[in-house]
C-alpha cells in the first residue's frame, strides 16, 4: 500500500499545452481537426501563392471565358485570366485581412476591456454606453459609411473592420478580467504596490489567455466575410487584385450565366475556409473552456484516472 502511495505521489510527466490540445483535438473533435487543417492550408496557400499559382493574378490571355480543362483547372474569367491562379492568391488576401484585422481587433479589445474591466466604477460605466451605442448600429452600414468617407483599399478595410471588432469585443474581455481581478494573487500584488500596469501585464493578462485565443479565432472568419461582402458592394478591396468578394461581383455576376465557374469557385473557396475556421474556433472553445473541459473526465484526465485504477489493481486495493 506505501509503494502505491509513493507511485501516486511521485511527479507526473506532463506534455506541453500545444500538444495536449492537438491530441485532444484529433481525438475529440474531429470537425475541429478538419477546420484546423482547412486553416493551416489557407496560411500555406497564401504564403507561397507566387510558387503555387501555374499564372500570374493578372496575366492575360486570349483564352477567353474557357471552361475547365486540363491547362486551365478551374476556367478562365472574361479577359482570359487563369482562374485558379486568381483564386490562390485571392487565398492571399483573405489571409492578409483575416489575421492583421483578428490581430488589431483584439489589441483594441483588450485595451478597452482591461481598462473597463479592472477599474470599473463611472470609467466602466462611460465605457459600456459607449460599446452599447455602437453596437446599436448595424455593422454593414456603418462600414459601408465609413468607407464611402475613406475610399476602398485594403489597409481601409482592415482599419474600419478591426475597429468594428475590437469595440464589440471589448465586452468579452472585460467579462474575463472581472473574473480574474478578485483572485487572491491579484490582492497580494495590491497589497505590495504592484502599479497597474504591471498588474494588468503580469497577473491579469496572462490568466484571461484562453478567452483571448477564442476570440481571435472567432472574429477571423467574420472579419473575412465582411471583406468579402464590401468588396461584392463595390467599398473592398478594388480590381485588379483579386479578392475572392470582387471576383464575386465583377465577372462573376456579369457572366454567372454563361460561365457559371466564375461564381462557383470564388465562393466555394470563401465557404469552405468560413466553416473550417469557424469548425476550428468552436472546438479550441470547447477545449480551453474549463467549464467545458472537466476534470477526469477529459481526455487528460481520464488517462490519469485508468493509471490510478491500473496501480490500486495491481496492488490488490
Amino acid at each position: 500500500m506505501s509503494e502505491v502511495v509513493l507511485q501516486l505521489q511521485a511527479p507526473v510527466k506532463r506534455r506541453s499545452l500545444v500538444v495536449d490540445i492537438f491530441i485532444r483535438m484529433v481525438k475529440e473533435k474531429p470537425l475541429g481537426t478538419v477546420g484546423l487543417v482547412i486553416f493551416v492550408l489557407l496560411l500555406f496557400t497564401g504564403i507561397f501563392a507566387d510558387f503555387i499559382a501555374p499564372y500570374g493574378m493578372n496575366e492575360g490571355s486570349v483564352d477567353f471565358i474557357q471552361p475547365p480543362s486540363a491547362r486551365y483547372w478551374l476556367g478562365t474569367d472574361n479577359l482570359g485570366r487563369d482562374l485558379l491562379s486568381r483564386v490562390i492568391y485571392g487565398a492571399r488576401i483573405s489571409m492578409i485581412v483575416g489575421l492583421t484585422g483578428a490581430s488589431l481587433s483584439l489589441t483594441i479589445s483588450i485595451m478597452i476591456g482591461m481598462l473597463a474591466g479592472f477599474i470599473g466604477g463611472r470609467f466602466d460605466m462611460v465605457v459600456q454606453r459607449f460599446v452599447d451605442a455602437w453596437m446599436c448600429f448595424p455593422g454593414l452600414v456603418i462600414l459601408i459609411a465609413i468607407l464611402s468617407l475613406t475610399g476602398p483599399g485594403m489597409l481601409q478595410v482592415i482599419v474600419v473592420l478591426s475597429l468594428g471588432y475590437g469595440i464589440s469585443g471589448s465586452r468579452v474581455v472585460r467579462s474575463a478580467v472581472m473574473g480574474v481581478k478578485e483572485n487572491i494573487y491579484v490582492d497580494a500584488a495590491k497589497a505590495i504596490g504592484a502599479p497597474t500596469g504591471w498588474l494588468l501585464i503580469r497577473h491579469i493578462l496572462p490568466n484571461i489567455m484562453a478567452p483571448l485565443i477564442v476570440l481571435f479565432t472567432v472574429r477571423m472568419p467574420f472579419i473575412i466575410l465582411d471583406e468579402a461582402s464590401l468588396s461584392f458592394l463595390g467599398f473592398g478591396i478594388p480590381p485588379p487584385t483579386p479578392s475572392w468578394g470582387g471576383m464575386l461581383s465583377g465577372a462573376g455576376r456579369s457572366y454567372m450565366f454563361l460561365a457559371p465557374w466564375l461564381a462557383i469557385w470564388p465562393g466555394l473557396a470563401l465557404t469552405i475556409v468560413v466553416y473550417g475556421i469557424n469548425m476550428f474556433g468552436d472546438a479550441l472553445r470547447d477545449l480551453l473552456d474549463p467549464r467545458l473541459r472537466g476534470g477526469l473526465g477529459r481526455y487528460g484526465g481520464g488517462a490519469m484516472a485508468r493509471k490510478v485504477k491500473k496501480m490500486k489493481s495491481e496492488a490488490g486495493v
